[in-house]
């Protein structure tokens, strides 16, 4: 593998990371006030919704995003962008066609799901955001194209794009219909979240249109034959289907969750309102902060599968070999330090947020939550890149039968600790450890066996994990001396910043050539600044 693709591969992480962390923190943003407008139990209800809106979108789109970046980058890597733009058409009208049946299938279905999640005031909410599945899967076809040419910066614009107009839309919807009812105000932030759709989908198409002029003057190899588009359709879904069937594990996880956790609760001595304020708080709240680190974890998956897919379109064993072990060490760099800072800092990041928010009561609940849901990080980081890599080689099927075992594993553990008097809501975090522990390690192995890849324990795991456990003791030490402020916990986390950053270079996680790449982006973009 070529210095500039390893370069690459560390851009394409870091402008994804750079996105995702700026969309996370607008979406905590938007949730504090949305907290405030709606409550914790307006939250509940905007939480039935969501995950059965999730659900359905998965099914629609999460499989051929993936499948479209894979087989433009092999296009690509054999000079052939012709048939990797026959990719791209082919999609867009499958995925806006699946997005349509799925937006139909919401507003149809609305009182079959209303029952479902057991929560009359949703039904609003399912109307509101059910014309969003169509958009989003044909936002899905322009990022799986700009993806599969290495190119992140429109999917990372179009993530701030949604973030930044969510806020604009969603809050003052929500605040004028919780004026009327808590419903309104649910239905409201969820209207928001369509109409910022279609703001992001309206910029990829400029984006794209922009950009065909620079994309038709590629060089094209004279003897490729063009793909029929029924073959191309024919692989697309062969690629996407095990794809989809994984990625909607989790979301399928997160619907039975929303039909089983209030019940369970309620079977555990709740009344109905507390157990809705406790769902919500965990997966409005703790869920969302959780999903913050997160972000990192999906750049580094969305960089990996069209750099593995090109090295292997192209049969080039030693740079697919490179790609993935890259891939795997900076799962782990960025895991390590978010699961450990996050959870040492649980509290105070949690008060920072959410302090004036809550109830007392809820306020504990939400950062006992956080203190043990923060160690999943590290592990969905990985099971993403784990996945991601396996797709690149083609092996897609793997991370969709591991998958299916942890969620599994959740939600059994799920049903037996949330159930438990005095427990509760404490079972959900446990219950996602295993799941994701269970789907690592079998995912590890076969990185390793499919990649001819020998396991780097020392440089994957031990070198990132000690530089996160001094990162730790630092940030505890002085979480110990400071009292709770917010500027304190600014400090804390910046300190803690600073001490895995030197760390990291001290043990060797990190090398020379991560921070020249990441350091020289930053002093170009400063430079068109």
């Amino acid at each position: 593998m070529s210095a500039d693709t390893r370069k690459s591969i560390v851009k394409g992480v870091s402008v994804l990371s750079i996105a995702g962390i700026i969309c996370k923190v607008l979406g905590l943003l938007y949730t504090v006030p949305l907290t405030r407008t709606i409550g914790s139990e307006g939250l509940g209800i905007f939480q039935s919704v969501f995950p059965t809106y999730n659900l359905l979108l998965t099914l629609s789109s999460a499989g051929l995003p993936v499948a479209v970046s894979r087989m433009v980058s092999g296009y690509m890597a054999k000079e052939d962008p012709r048939n990797a733009h026959r990719v791209f058409r082919t999609a867009l009208w499958v995925l806006t066609g699946l997005g349509c049946v799925g937006t139909l299938l919401m507003l149809l279905g609305n009182a079959f799901l209303t029952d479902m999640v057991r929560e009359p005031r949703a039904a609003l909410g399912f109307h509101a955001i059910a014309p969003c599945l169509a958009l989003v899967c044909a936002l899905s076809a322009f990022r799986g194209f700009m993806q599969g040419q290495q190119t992140m910066q429109p999917t990372a614009l179009s993530q701030i794009v949604e973030q930044v107009t969510k806020l604009f839309f969603s809050l003052p919807l929500a605040y004028f219909g919780a004026k009327r009812s808590l419903a309104l105000g649910a239905a409201g932030a969820l209207l928001g979240i369509t109409l910022s759709e279609v703001c992001a989908t309206v910029m990829m198409a400029v984006v794209y249109f922009r950009r065909m002029p620079a994309f038709r003057s590629l060089p094209q190899r004279a003897d490729a034959p063009l793909a029929e588009t029924g073959v191309l359709a024919s692989r697309l879904f062969a690629i996407s289907i095990p794809i989809t069937v994984s990625a909607c594990i989790v979301p399928l996880a997160q619907f039975v969750d929303s039909v089983m956790m209030v019940p369970r609760m309620m079977d555990a001595g709740l009344t109905n309102e507390v157990a809705r304020s406790f769902y919500g708080v965990f997966s409005g709240l703790v869920i969302r902060l959780i999903n913050l680190p997160t972000a990192l974890a999906l750049a580094v998956a969305m960089s990996l599968v069209p750099a593995v897919s090109a090295a292997r379109a192209v049969g080039d064993r030693d740079a697919m070999q490179k790609v993935c072990d890259q891939g795997l060490r900076l799962s782990f760099l960025i895991g390590f330090p978010c699961s450990i800072g996050m959870s040492v800092l649980a509290k105070p990041v949690f008060g920072f947020l959410y302090y004036e928010s809550l109830a007392p009561d809820q306020f504990q609940l939400g950062w006992e939550l956080l203190t043990v849901s923060s160690l999943t990080v590290v592990l969905f980081t990985v099971v993403q890149a784990t996945s991601a890599i396996l797709q690149g080689l083609g092996k897609e099927k793997i991370p969709m039968y591991t998958l299916v075992a942890g969620v599994s594993c959740k939600i059994l553990m799920n049903y037996i600790l949330v159930g438990i008097p005095g427990f509760h809501i404490h079972g959900g975090p446990f219950a996602s450890i295993v799941c994701y522990s269970v789907s690592l390690v079998p995912n590890l192995y076969y990185v390793c066996k499919y990649a001819e890849i020998k396991p780097n324990l020392k440089g994957w795991i031990l070198k990132p994990a000690l530089a996160a456990a001094v990162m730790g003791l630092a940030v505890w030490g002085l979480r110990s001396v400071l009292p709770f402020h917010r500027v304190f916990t600014i400090v804390e986390v910046g300190v803690g910043v600073a001490v895995y950053a030197l760390a990291a270079v001290w043990t060797g996680a990190a090398n020379k050539e991560d921070l020249r790449s990441l350091t020289g982006r930053l002093r170009r973009k400063g430079r068109k600044a």
